[in-house]
């Protein structure tokens, strides 16, 4: 950082991280998602999961993706959010992506693996025939997933942004977020999605199972959800800030 002419994060809250002496060499210009591969679709195509499970346009299906099952993407919360959920919502279809062993970014369970600790927390108050677990999905399966994605749920600790969440909103998923740092960057709550308490299960159950009922308000999210990505996280737009930013550094035009 101190041999660099300039600097580039990819969000406000991971400048934020640094000394303010370093903050003054930093432009916030994120990687990019590309708006155009992840899109809603009118009319997507089933999906079958790696189960065999066959998930189809206009079905309850919720959707919460982490590299890997950990408590630091929000797992603890979600996975106790389950029986709740599935009380005011018994037909929803519960999808989560990722790994189910090991860790990514936060501590080792120190008995086992995360997910089998907090599913045995609610074992017996579920049905676990609704919940699917499909480990890594390749990248021409993860998108139709979000596509047909009723409501996506993304939990953070303040840590980097997950691409997720900016892929799910640019196919005009309905997320129910994290009330945390880097969320509140790109959702507003009410506008173009919801915030809960990230500890709280019971919190998360309730907007999730009511986007799923409400339908008009889910879809209304989503469409302003995709309109932020495409408007401030297009791979376009960042791309070309990115070359401005070089062009201003090469010519000395930028310093601290």
């Amino acid at each position: 950082l101190e041999q660099a002419d300039w600097n580039v994060s990819p969000t406000h809250f991971q400048a934020s991280s640094f000394p303010n002496h370093w903050q003054r060499r930093i432009s916030v210009i994120h990687d990019g998602v590309d708006t155009r591969r992840a899109a809603p679709l009118a009319n997507p195509e089933p999906l079958t999961l790696p189960d065999g499970t066959v998930l189809e346009k206009g079905q309850q299906i919720v959707t919460f993706v982490n590299r890997r099952l950990e408590p630091y993407r929000g797992c603890h919360t979600f996975l106790r959010a389950i029986p709740d959920l599935q009380r005011q919502s018994p037909e929803a279809r519960i999808v989560i992506v990722g790994e189910t062993k090991g860790v990514s970014y936060g501590a080792v369970c120190p008995d086992g693996e995360w997910k089998d600790q907090f599913l045995a927390q609610i074992e017996g108050q579920y049905d676990a025939s609704r919940v699917h677990f499909t480990g890594t999905l390749p990248y021409e399966q993860f998108l139709p997933l979000l596509q047909l994605s009723a409501c996506h749920v993304y939990l953070t600790y303040p840590f980097v942004m997950s691409w997720s969440l900016l892929e799910a909103m640019a196919c005009g998923c309905a997320v129910v977020g994290s009330d945390t740092a880097p969320v509140r960057e790109v959702i507003r709550h009410g506008s173009n999605g919801l915030l809960v308490d990230f500890f709280s299960p019971a919190d998360l159950a309730s907007p999730v199972a009511e986007l799923l009922r409400d339908r008009e308000r889910a879809e209304a999210f989503g469409v302003e959800a995709r309109r932020t990505v495409v408007r401030s996280y297009d791979l376009n737009v960042c791309v070309q800030r990115q070359l401005a930013l070089m062009d201003l550094v090469a010519s000395s035009s930028i310093n601290a």
